[in-house]
Protein backbone atom coordinates (compact mmCIF):
# COMPACT_ATOMS: atom_id res chain seq x y z
CA UNK A 1 0.00 0.00 0.00
CA UNK A 2 1.13 3.67 -1.02
CA UNK A 3 2.20 5.74 1.67
CA UNK A 4 0.07 8.27 2.84
CA UNK A 5 -2.91 6.25 2.06
CA UNK A 6 -5.60 4.87 4.61
CA UNK A 7 -7.43 1.76 3.67
CA UNK A 8 -11.30 2.22 3.76
CA UNK A 9 -12.90 0.37 6.83
CA UNK A 10 -13.65 -3.12 5.71
CA UNK A 11 -17.82 -4.36 5.05
CA UNK A 12 -18.35 -7.57 6.28
CA UNK A 13 -22.10 -7.25 4.40
CA UNK A 14 -23.85 -5.97 7.82
CA UNK A 15 -23.28 -2.71 7.78
CA UNK A 16 -26.78 -1.53 7.05
CA UNK A 17 -27.79 -3.42 10.40
CA UNK A 18 -24.75 -3.28 12.32
CA UNK A 19 -25.90 -0.20 14.03
CA UNK A 20 -29.21 -2.29 14.88
CA UNK A 21 -28.88 -5.45 15.73
CA UNK A 22 -26.45 -6.93 17.67
CA UNK A 23 -24.19 -9.75 15.90
CA UNK A 24 -25.20 -11.95 19.20
CA UNK A 25 -28.39 -11.96 18.91
CA UNK A 26 -29.04 -12.46 15.49
CA UNK A 27 -26.48 -14.33 13.50
CA UNK A 28 -24.81 -12.48 10.17
CA UNK A 29 -26.90 -15.32 7.83
CA UNK A 30 -29.94 -13.18 8.87
CA UNK A 31 -28.84 -9.87 8.00
CA UNK A 32 -29.48 -10.75 4.36
CA UNK A 33 -32.78 -9.84 2.36
CA UNK A 34 -34.61 -12.92 1.92
CA UNK A 35 -38.02 -11.47 4.67
CA UNK A 36 -38.85 -9.32 1.86
CA UNK A 37 -41.34 -11.32 0.38
CA UNK A 38 -43.63 -11.31 3.77
CA UNK A 39 -45.34 -8.01 4.77
CA UNK A 40 -43.99 -5.91 7.71
CA UNK A 41 -45.80 -7.88 10.57
CA UNK A 42 -44.66 -10.69 9.25
CA UNK A 43 -40.79 -10.23 9.32
CA UNK A 44 -40.75 -8.84 12.89
CA UNK A 45 -42.48 -12.22 13.66
CA UNK A 46 -39.80 -14.16 11.69
CA UNK A 47 -37.33 -13.17 14.09
CA UNK A 48 -38.91 -14.69 17.17
CA UNK A 49 -37.47 -18.40 15.57
CA UNK A 50 -34.26 -16.78 15.58
CA UNK A 51 -32.56 -17.60 18.66
CA UNK A 52 -33.62 -21.89 19.03
CA UNK A 53 -30.95 -22.06 16.62
CA UNK A 54 -27.64 -20.15 14.65
CA UNK A 55 -27.58 -20.43 12.21
CA UNK A 56 -30.88 -20.85 10.25
CA UNK A 57 -30.40 -21.78 6.66
CA UNK A 58 -31.84 -20.16 3.44
CA UNK A 59 -31.58 -20.52 -0.08
CA UNK A 60 -30.16 -17.50 -2.37
CA UNK A 61 -32.94 -16.02 -4.29
CA UNK A 62 -32.79 -16.26 -8.20
CA UNK A 63 -33.75 -12.51 -8.42
CA UNK A 64 -32.70 -10.12 -10.52
CA UNK A 65 -32.50 -7.01 -8.07
CA UNK A 66 -31.82 -7.41 -4.76
CA UNK A 67 -34.80 -7.37 -1.60
CA UNK A 68 -35.05 -4.58 0.44
CA UNK A 69 -33.72 -5.54 4.49
CA UNK A 70 -35.97 -5.84 7.31
CA UNK A 71 -34.75 -5.22 10.72
CA UNK A 72 -36.21 -7.45 13.34
CA UNK A 73 -37.05 -6.93 16.32
CA UNK A 74 -38.59 -10.05 18.21
CA UNK A 75 -37.06 -13.26 19.81
CA UNK A 76 -38.39 -16.65 21.28
CA UNK A 77 -36.86 -17.66 24.59
CA UNK A 78 -36.35 -21.45 23.70
CA UNK A 79 -39.39 -22.60 25.28
CA UNK A 80 -42.58 -22.58 25.13
CA UNK A 81 -46.58 -23.86 23.89
CA UNK A 82 -46.89 -23.88 20.48
CA UNK A 83 -50.60 -24.66 18.65
CA UNK A 84 -50.53 -27.13 15.63
CA UNK A 85 -53.12 -26.40 12.86
CA UNK A 86 -54.15 -28.60 10.46
CA UNK A 87 -55.25 -26.73 7.85
CA UNK A 88 -57.25 -30.16 6.22
CA UNK A 89 -59.35 -30.14 9.14
CA UNK A 90 -59.83 -25.65 9.75
CA UNK A 91 -60.56 -23.32 7.70
CA UNK A 92 -59.74 -19.86 7.14
CA UNK A 93 -62.26 -18.59 10.08
CA UNK A 94 -61.43 -21.09 12.71
CA UNK A 95 -58.00 -20.22 11.98
CA UNK A 96 -58.79 -16.99 12.82
CA UNK A 97 -60.85 -17.80 15.94
CA UNK A 98 -57.38 -19.79 17.42
CA UNK A 99 -55.42 -17.04 16.34
CA UNK A 100 -56.88 -15.07 18.51
CA UNK A 101 -57.80 -16.85 21.50
CA UNK A 102 -54.01 -17.96 21.19
CA UNK A 103 -52.42 -14.75 21.11
CA UNK A 104 -54.40 -13.96 24.36
CA UNK A 105 -53.34 -16.91 26.08
CA UNK A 106 -49.92 -15.86 25.36
CA UNK A 107 -48.68 -18.93 22.91
CA UNK A 108 -44.99 -19.35 21.35
CA UNK A 109 -45.94 -19.62 18.07
CA UNK A 110 -47.81 -21.68 15.59
CA UNK A 111 -47.13 -24.65 13.74
CA UNK A 112 -49.27 -24.96 9.96
CA UNK A 113 -49.22 -28.71 8.99
CA UNK A 114 -51.30 -31.99 7.95
CA UNK A 115 -50.58 -35.36 6.50
CA UNK A 116 -52.07 -34.34 3.32
CA UNK A 117 -51.20 -31.97 0.71
CA UNK A 118 -53.05 -28.83 0.28
CA UNK A 119 -51.42 -25.95 -0.84
CA UNK A 120 -54.13 -23.57 -0.85
CA UNK A 121 -55.60 -24.42 2.26
CA UNK A 122 -52.18 -24.10 4.14
CA UNK A 123 -51.91 -20.46 2.37
CA UNK A 124 -55.28 -19.43 3.60
CA UNK A 125 -54.73 -20.54 6.96
CA UNK A 126 -51.21 -19.28 7.19
CA UNK A 127 -52.73 -15.50 6.36
CA UNK A 128 -55.56 -16.19 8.63
CA UNK A 129 -52.98 -16.72 11.53
CA UNK A 130 -51.02 -14.07 10.40
CA UNK A 131 -53.89 -11.65 10.39
CA UNK A 132 -55.58 -12.57 13.86
CA UNK A 133 -52.65 -12.81 15.62
CA UNK A 134 -50.21 -10.15 14.45
CA UNK A 135 -46.51 -10.65 15.88
CA UNK A 136 -47.00 -14.40 16.92
CA UNK A 137 -44.54 -16.41 14.69
CA UNK A 138 -45.89 -19.01 12.06
CA UNK A 139 -43.61 -21.65 10.85
CA UNK A 140 -44.85 -24.81 8.56
CA UNK A 141 -44.33 -28.28 9.81
CA UNK A 142 -45.00 -29.50 6.45
CA UNK A 143 -46.24 -33.12 4.99
CA UNK A 144 -44.76 -32.34 2.10
CA UNK A 145 -43.44 -30.22 -0.80
CA UNK A 146 -47.06 -29.30 -1.86
CA UNK A 147 -47.95 -27.60 1.27
CA UNK A 148 -44.90 -24.87 0.97
CA UNK A 149 -46.13 -21.21 1.22
CA UNK A 150 -44.27 -17.68 1.70
CA UNK A 151 -46.50 -17.12 4.16
CA UNK A 152 -44.47 -18.21 7.63
CA UNK A 153 -41.61 -17.04 9.22
CA UNK A 154 -40.47 -20.43 9.00
CA UNK A 155 -40.22 -24.45 7.45
CA UNK A 156 -39.20 -26.75 9.54
CA UNK A 157 -37.11 -28.86 6.78
CA UNK A 158 -38.22 -32.29 8.13
CA UNK A 159 -36.39 -35.46 7.69
CA UNK A 160 -38.63 -38.56 8.90
CA UNK A 161 -35.57 -40.01 10.41
CA UNK A 162 -37.60 -42.94 12.35
CA UNK A 163 -38.34 -44.63 8.81
CA UNK A 164 -36.63 -45.79 6.22
CA UNK A 165 -39.02 -44.02 3.05
CA UNK A 166 -36.85 -42.16 0.53
CA UNK A 167 -39.58 -39.85 -0.01
CA UNK A 168 -39.26 -38.65 3.75
CA UNK A 169 -35.66 -38.83 4.10
CA UNK A 170 -34.77 -36.87 0.92
CA UNK A 171 -37.20 -36.79 -1.93
CA UNK A 172 -39.80 -34.46 -0.67
CA UNK A 173 -36.79 -32.26 0.02
CA UNK A 174 -35.59 -32.19 -3.55
CA UNK A 175 -38.91 -30.78 -4.57
CA UNK A 176 -39.01 -27.98 -2.49
CA UNK A 177 -35.72 -26.63 -3.87
CA UNK A 178 -37.23 -24.97 -6.89
CA UNK A 179 -39.73 -23.03 -4.33
CA UNK A 180 -37.60 -21.89 -2.10
CA UNK A 181 -35.37 -20.92 -4.17
CA UNK A 182 -38.07 -18.43 -5.64
CA UNK A 183 -39.12 -17.69 -2.11
CA UNK A 184 -36.59 -18.10 0.41
CA UNK A 185 -38.59 -18.83 3.54
CA UNK A 186 -35.62 -19.43 6.67
CA UNK A 187 -35.42 -23.36 7.19
CA UNK A 188 -34.81 -25.24 10.08
CA UNK A 189 -33.20 -29.12 8.97
CA UNK A 190 -35.49 -31.03 11.40
CA UNK A 191 -34.81 -34.67 12.65
CA UNK A 192 -38.78 -35.91 12.53
CA UNK A 193 -38.81 -39.18 14.93
CA UNK A 194 -42.34 -41.01 15.38
CA UNK A 195 -43.10 -42.77 18.55
CA UNK A 196 -45.80 -45.53 18.70
CA UNK A 197 -49.02 -43.44 20.57
CA UNK A 198 -50.83 -46.74 20.85
CA UNK A 199 -52.89 -46.13 17.70
CA UNK A 200 -52.10 -45.89 13.64
CA UNK A 201 -52.38 -42.41 13.23
CA UNK A 202 -52.12 -40.14 9.63
CA UNK A 203 -48.66 -39.44 9.67
CA UNK A 204 -47.80 -43.13 9.30
CA UNK A 205 -50.18 -44.62 7.00
CA UNK A 206 -49.67 -41.83 4.86
CA UNK A 207 -45.47 -41.86 5.51
CA UNK A 208 -45.51 -46.11 4.68
CA UNK A 209 -42.95 -46.16 8.13
CA UNK A 210 -43.55 -47.40 11.24
CA UNK A 211 -42.91 -45.45 14.60
CA UNK A 212 -40.27 -46.24 17.31
CA UNK A 213 -41.24 -48.26 20.08
CA UNK A 214 -42.15 -46.31 23.43
CA UNK A 215 -40.53 -48.40 25.53
CA UNK A 216 -37.65 -48.07 23.84
CA UNK A 217 -35.86 -44.66 24.55
CA UNK A 218 -32.45 -45.62 23.47
CA UNK A 219 -33.48 -46.50 20.00
CA UNK A 220 -35.04 -43.12 20.35
CA UNK A 221 -31.64 -41.29 21.60
CA UNK A 222 -29.66 -42.90 19.11
CA UNK A 223 -31.90 -41.88 16.27
CA UNK A 224 -31.58 -38.34 17.61
CA UNK A 225 -27.55 -38.25 18.27
CA UNK A 226 -27.76 -39.43 14.52
CA UNK A 227 -29.74 -36.63 13.64
CA UNK A 228 -27.34 -33.96 15.22
CA UNK A 229 -24.15 -36.09 13.82
CA UNK A 230 -25.34 -35.41 10.56
CA UNK A 231 -25.85 -31.83 11.30
CA UNK A 232 -29.50 -31.68 11.45
CA UNK A 233 -30.81 -28.64 13.94
CA UNK A 234 -33.33 -29.71 15.94
CA UNK A 235 -35.68 -32.60 17.17
CA UNK A 236 -39.33 -33.40 16.73
CA UNK A 237 -40.56 -36.67 18.81
CA UNK A 238 -44.23 -36.88 17.73
CA UNK A 239 -46.55 -39.59 18.99
CA UNK A 240 -48.84 -38.20 16.04
CA UNK A 241 -51.97 -36.92 15.75
CA UNK A 242 -54.63 -37.95 18.08
CA UNK A 243 -52.63 -40.31 19.43
CA UNK A 244 -54.11 -42.38 22.59
CA UNK A 245 -50.85 -41.71 24.46
CA UNK A 246 -48.03 -38.99 24.28
CA UNK A 247 -43.92 -39.15 23.73
CA UNK A 248 -43.21 -40.97 27.50
CA UNK A 249 -40.94 -39.30 29.79
CA UNK A 250 -38.56 -41.75 29.46
CA UNK A 251 -37.77 -41.32 25.80
CA UNK A 252 -37.88 -37.44 25.93
CA UNK A 253 -34.96 -37.20 28.92
CA UNK A 254 -33.40 -39.70 26.61
CA UNK A 255 -33.35 -37.36 23.79
CA UNK A 256 -32.83 -34.50 25.77
CA UNK A 257 -29.51 -36.10 27.37
CA UNK A 258 -28.86 -37.25 24.12
CA UNK A 259 -28.88 -34.11 22.27
CA UNK A 260 -28.40 -31.56 24.69
CA UNK A 261 -27.92 -28.27 22.42
CA UNK A 262 -30.29 -28.81 19.90
CA UNK A 263 -33.95 -27.36 20.07
CA UNK A 264 -36.56 -30.06 21.27
CA UNK A 265 -40.02 -30.36 20.11
CA UNK A 266 -42.68 -32.91 21.32
CA UNK A 267 -46.14 -33.35 19.92
CA UNK A 268 -49.06 -35.99 19.90
CA UNK A 269 -51.57 -37.00 22.16
CA UNK A 270 -51.23 -34.17 24.85
CA UNK A 271 -54.44 -33.41 26.10
CA UNK A 272 -54.16 -31.60 28.98
CA UNK A 273 -52.10 -29.26 30.93
CA UNK A 274 -50.66 -31.69 32.81
CA UNK A 275 -49.42 -33.82 30.30
CA UNK A 276 -47.71 -30.60 28.43
CA UNK A 277 -46.22 -29.69 32.01
CA UNK A 278 -44.78 -33.63 32.41
CA UNK A 279 -43.42 -32.77 28.74
CA UNK A 280 -41.95 -29.56 29.73
CA UNK A 281 -39.92 -31.15 32.88
CA UNK A 282 -38.53 -33.57 30.77
CA UNK A 283 -36.62 -31.49 28.73
CA UNK A 284 -39.27 -30.31 25.85
CA UNK A 285 -38.24 -26.92 24.81
CA UNK A 286 -41.36 -26.64 22.44
CA UNK A 287 -44.66 -29.03 23.78
CA UNK A 288 -46.85 -29.07 20.42
CA UNK A 289 -50.78 -29.02 21.14
CA UNK A 290 -53.57 -29.52 17.74
CA UNK A 291 -55.99 -32.02 17.95
CA UNK A 292 -57.31 -30.71 21.65
CA UNK A 293 -57.87 -27.35 19.75
CA UNK A 294 -60.62 -29.15 17.23
CA UNK A 295 -63.03 -28.57 20.45
CA UNK A 296 -62.54 -25.01 20.11
CA UNK A 297 -61.10 -23.81 23.60
CA UNK A 298 -61.49 -20.47 24.90
CA UNK A 299 -59.04 -18.41 26.38
CA UNK A 300 -58.77 -19.97 29.65
CA UNK A 301 -57.82 -23.59 28.42
CA UNK A 302 -54.82 -22.21 26.35
CA UNK A 303 -53.54 -20.22 28.97
CA UNK A 304 -53.64 -23.19 31.47
CA UNK A 305 -51.31 -24.75 29.02
CA UNK A 306 -49.23 -22.45 28.37
CA UNK A 307 -48.79 -21.83 32.22
CA UNK A 308 -47.84 -25.71 32.37
CA UNK A 309 -44.94 -25.37 29.92
CA UNK A 310 -43.73 -21.92 31.22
Amino acid sequence: MRAGRRRPPRCDGDCVTRSTMRRSVFPPIWHSSAMSCLPRSAGEAGASWRSICSPLTRLRPTLSRPRPRRIPSMRLDGQGLLVLVDPVRTDGAAAARIGRAAKAAGVRGFLIGSSFDGAAQTHAVARALRESAPGVPVALFPGSAMQLTDQVDLVLFLSLVSGRNPQYLIEEHVRAVPFLRQHPVPTLSTAYILIDGGRVTSVESVSQTRPLPADKPELAAAHATAANLIGMQAIYLDAGSGADRPVSTDVIRACRAAVPNRPLFVGGGIRTPDQAHVARQAGADFVVIGTVLEQDPGVRELEAFVEAVR
